[in-house]
């Protein structure tokens, strides 16, 4: 009995000692750089690296062209501004055929004496 004990304690400890040594082989294969998923892990590493840089790029070029439309749009603005200011003085032009009138104002002063001072 004892006996028997001791071969299924050592044959457990054999199987437990070729476990291992597959789960290292696997292990040693996984963190591979090349062809296990380290490689990918290292690949995707760098993805992340280079969309990094991109967002960055993008970010700054929104900025750029953000501050360029704000200006262009505040130019449009103004420039708007006039074109209404010219259409309403258009309003007060003669229409065609019509005589051009020329309105003159005199004040009108009490006493001729003021006139000659």
């Amino acid at each position: 009995m004892q006996f028997l004990a001791e071969i299924t304690s050592g044959l457990a400890a054999l199987a437990a000692a070729i476990y291992c040594f597959v789960l290292a082989r696997r292990l040693k294969r996984f963190n591979q750089l090349e062809t296990g998923m380290g490689g990918a892990i290292a690949v995707l590493s760098a993805q992340v690296d280079d969309m990094t840089r991109a967002l960055e790029r993008a970010q700054a070029t929104a900025g750029t062209s953000e501050r360029q439309l704000r200006a262009l749009t505040e130019r449009a603005e103004a420039g708007a501004e006039k074109l209404e200011l010219l259409l309403a003085s258009l309003h007060d032009l003669p229409e065609d055929g019509e005589p051009r009138r020329r309105v003159l104002r005199r004040r009108h002063r009490e006493t001729d004496m003021e006139a000659a001072q």
